[in-house]
């Protein structure tokens, strides 16, 4: 009988990494997860048409760094990077960290 396992945690250490990079105590860990899905799922409703492969958040102090792995970084960034603002103002609502977007 075979066993099933999960493709990304056969993987991680080996030629993958984490999706989210940070560390937390106990006291914020919660937080900041729910934040991490939040930002993952306006993000990937916000950018359908940029197949979005990847969005990969790392969080050094009081910060919110986001990148965003796409096929098509010209629907990501916009005319002149306007879109790219709209990104960072939407992703600042929901966390009160300051936002950095790659």
């Amino acid at each position: 009988m075979g066993q099933k396992i999960n493709p990304i945690g056969l993987r991680l250490g080996i030629n993958r990494t984490w999706d989210s990079r940070w560390f937390a105590g106990k006291n914020e860990y919660a937080k900041l997860l729910h934040e991490d899905i939040r930002i993952r799922e306006m993000l990937m409703k916000e950018l359908k048409q940029a197949a979005v492969a990847r969005i990969v958040i790392e969080r050094p102090h009081k910060k919110c760094r986001v990148s965003i792995h796409s096929a098509r970084p010209g629907v990501v960034i916009g005319k002149k990077g306007a879109d790219i603002d709209k990104l960072k103002k939407k992703v600042a609502e929901i966390t009160d960290s300051d936002v950095v977007i790659n």
